[in-house]
């Protein structure tokens, strides 16, 4: 039988994904991806990598999918991931998360050869942490605010039952902000495409910003993938892992950290429209327990993970 590692990626046209199967490719692994939409492939991905359109709310199509594909490794990132949206659209958000969820455990459970399956949970399973619990470790109480995080509160469970009941190897992320190119709707993305439009004299010199005054672990998301397949390959079965960068930033140090990246001198303005009703202060999560077992260590610094936005911004602009 060939030794060879055969990934399933949900969601890989995802920004998340779209890193996790160009890495798994450069390992020499076999990967196929699951798309929602086939609009979302890049050219990359059209060229290496196996593409199944797989909606995760269709049970039969997720079986056919898997029973054809037959991984070794199913890395589960596809989902509905804005809590905005969650809120208007809770019903959606609970078919493609939990149902979806739902669906892929259950074919995974009656496989011949039940693969590792490795989910990408979530930091806002947590919701307001107290300022004495931060860093939050995994023995917080899951109380979200939101159903996108009671989403996957019931994913995290899910996952851990397959283990106990069904002796599925199942490993849990419980990802962080996370950010890098390619990254849409988070703060330092927001930044680096104004800095890149000004930079092309593509708009005036003048960077329109929310709250500045919160404090963030952005994790590139090169960290992230590595941290997704050590986990494959060296977490535990049943268990939930933080993944989170190794310190915080103010959002006021993203931004003129990649205004000196960029050489842009600008105006900072704050608009009404980018504030948010309610800010946390600080997010950040302790990583001891998956460094201990999977010996995962960040690289890359602020400096390198803005440059490299600042870097696709200039290309895709």
């Amino acid at each position: 039988m060939s030794k060879t590692k055969r990934a399933f990626v949900t969601g890989s046209e995802g920004f998340i994904g779209s890193h996790l199967v160009r890495f798994l490719h450069s390992k020499g692994w076999e990967v196929a991806g699951g798309v929602l939409r086939d609009d979302g492939l890049s050219p990359w991905q059209r060229k290496h990598i196996r593409t199944f359109h797989c909606d995760l709310r269709d049970q039969k199509r997720v079986k056919q999918v898997l029973t054809r594909f037959s991984p070794t490794h199913v890395f589960h990132l596809g989902a509905q991931s804005l809590p905005t949206l969650s809120w208007a659209d809770p019903v959606g958000t609970f078919e493609s998360n939990i149902m979806g969820s739902l669906y892929l455990f259950e074919t995974v459970r009656y496989m011949e050869r039940p693969p590792v399956v490795v989910s990408a949970c979530s930091s806002a399973e947590y919701g307001n942490v107290p300022p004495a619990q931060i860093p939050v470790t995994e023995e917080q109480h899951l109380r979200p605010l939101h159903p996108y995080g009671i989403s996957k509160v019931v994913l995290d469970l899910l996952a851990r039952e397959y283990f106990l009941d069904y002796g599925i190897r199942a490993v849990n992320i419980r990802l962080f902000n996370t950010t890098g190119p390619g990254k849409v709707n988070d703060a330092p993305s927001d930044f680096v495409r104004q800095i890149a439009r000004i930079k092309m004299g593509k708009q005036a010199p003048c960077v329109e910003v929310g709250n500045l005054k919160p404090r963030r672990a952005f994790l590139d998301v090169r960290d992230a993938v590595r941290g997704f397949y050590l986990a494959a390959m060296k977490g535990k079965p049943g268990q939930s892992y933080n993944l989170c960068a190794s310190s915080t930033n103010r959002i006021d140090t993203l931004l003129r950290t990649a205004l000196r990246l960029s050489g842009v001198k600008a105006e900072i303005r704050p608009v009404d429209r980018l504030m948010r009703p309610s800010d946390e202060r600080v997010i950040f999560g302790s990583t001891r327990n998956f460094r201990r077992d999977t010996g995962w260590t960040p690289e890359f610094s602020l400096d390198d993970t803005l440059s490299s936005m600042l870097k696709h911004w200039e290309a895709v602009l």
